[in-house]
């Protein structure tokens, strides 16, 4: 018997297509952000987005997956991954200068809304955009198949998860998550950002959380970014498909794949808010109390062609992302899920 809860999501899913991390991996990775951001930033993205509660950044994390899916902002789909060309599982990594196309990627996106974050000469309104990009665009990096070209970042690859059919990019995304909360409110995404901040401040996470910040800096944002992206990619080849993707189509991935998995899903969730919080007080710290002007991309990269408003369509879309449009212009789109008899 299927529950009405599972019925409605795949329902959702089917309608929507899958989020990456999901709504809830998403918020998850903005209630971690909200216990580490300090109080000073927090007033600042509060006034900035005009929402004084206590959910002010979770409320708007999946703002960006909203907003892809319009016609005015189809233009924003490639900022949401990049696509590595790599050859999992013999080999993983991420070259920015080789990977992000004309069109911009995740890592050039978070450079663009860094800068526009910290830039005082900006409306409230753009500086509330770029908070609502950043805070969703750093939470989409940590997201191993969001850092990777194979299969449409593993949307091609049909396997079988609890009975249903579908792929693997949206397992990772949304069904594994769920599999492990159960729901996908924002009261589940808090409860295990609770969860999350316990390990990070006393349990598993509390000896490596430091090395996840270490080096960040809004100055040289690209190559930040770049590690963040790098650190990712690395688990497609240890983790998401160690042994080749046929490997993964051979039968249901749970239990077995799923609790292999699911350990590194909770890791990346908890490291993508821990690093929110810190980028989130070094521009607070570094350009808006300061008024300093915005940030260095760094030297030696290019920079993004969409930095200043208005936003436009990309002139050029890389193989992969012909492959997205044809799958709807979507960076994580699902098919749908069918059950397995």
């Amino acid at each position: 018997m299927v529950s009405l809860f599972r019925i409605a999501f795949v329902t959702f899913g089917v309608i929507h297509g899958a989020n990456a991390w999901g709504v809830l991996g998403h918020a998850t990775v903005a209630y971690v952000a909200q216990h580490y951001i300090s109080s000073e930033a927090a007033s600042w993205a509060q006034e900035i987005l005009n929402d004084t509660s206590s959910s002010y950044l979770a409320n708007i994390a999946s703002w960006a997956d909203q907003y892809r899916l319009k016609d005015d902002g189809k233009w924003s789909a490639p900022l949401h991954y990049i696509d590595a060309m790599d050859d999992p599982p013999t080999s993983c990594n991420v070259d920015y200068e080789r990977d992000c196309g004309a069109e911009g990627c995740s890592i050039s996106a978070i450079a663009n809304y860094t800068q526009r974050a910290g830039d005082s000469k900006l409306t409230t309104a753009n500086t509330a955009e770029a908070l609502r990009f950043l805070v969703h665009f750093l939470g989409d990096l940590t997201q191993p198949l969001h850092d990777e070209n194979y299969e449409v970042g593993g949307n091609g690859i049909s396997v079988t998860f609890n009975n249903y059919s579908d792929n693997l990019h949206s397992d990772w995304d949304t069904y594994m998550p769920v599999q492990l909360i159960g729901g996908s409110s924002l009261a589940d995404a808090q409860g295990w950002a609770d969860s999350l901040v316990d390990e990070i401040t006393s349990g598993t996470y509390k000896k490596q959380a430091a090395s996840w910040i270490k080096g960040d800096t809004i100055s040289d944002t690209i190559t930040t970014a770049t590690r963040w992206a790098s650190d990712a990619n690395s688990f497609v080849c240890t983790v998401v498909m160690p042994d080749g993707a046929a490997a993964l189509q051979t039968g249901d991935l749970y239990p077995t794949y799923y609790n292999s998995a699911i350990g590194t899903i909770e890791l990346q969730i908890a490291k993508g808010g821990y690093r929110l919080a810190n980028w989130l007080n070094m521009i607070y710290k570094q350009n808006v109390t300061a008024k300093n002007t915005p940030g260095k991309f760094g030297k030696g990269h290019r920079q993004p062609e969409f930095v200043r408003e208005p936003h436009h369509e990309p002139n050029k879309m890389s193989r992969a992302n012909l492959a997205r449009a044809a799958m709807g212009g979507s960076c994580c789109k699902s098919e749908g899920r069918e059950h397995s008899h």
